[in-house]
């Protein structure tokens, strides 16, 4: 396994709990514009490794999902903003291009210096 992604939460949006309560996450780098940190996990690495793929998994602290889609834009934004959204779904598809689609299981609680990783072949 490759670790493609792998960051610390650095801050955690007053309003990132009605995201999460729809099921999703949105991530951010720490250079997001302050207008979208209130919705965000911001984070401090947007340097992948390799592109994210489908049956990559994504763990947050030691919490791990598996990746069952990935938008065609998913991974340009990832690399540009650090930037996508996950949705914990159980979807392999979206209309959304720089969507990250997961298996439907609970979204952990998300605290300052938690660690986020993707990983995958």
């Amino acid at each position: 396994m490759v670790t493609k992604l792998s960051s610390k939460v650095t801050s955690v949006g007053a309003e990132s709990g009605l995201m999460r309560a729809e099921n999703m996450l949105v991530l951010f780098h720490e250079d997001v514009p302050n207008e979208l940190k209130e919705f965000a996990i911001v984070h401090d690495n947007k340097e992948i490794k390799k592109d994210v793929q489908a049956g990559d998994r994504f763990i947050i602290n030691d919490e791990t999902f598996e990746i069952l889609f990935v938008g065609g834009k998913a991974n340009e934004t990832l690399k540009e903003m650090g930037h996508a959204t996950f949705q914990f779904n159980g979807e392999s598809n979206s209309d959304l291009p720089g969507t990250i689609c997961l298996e439907a299981k609970e979204i952990p609680e998300i605290e300052e210096s938690h660690s986020i990783q993707i990983i995958g072949e």
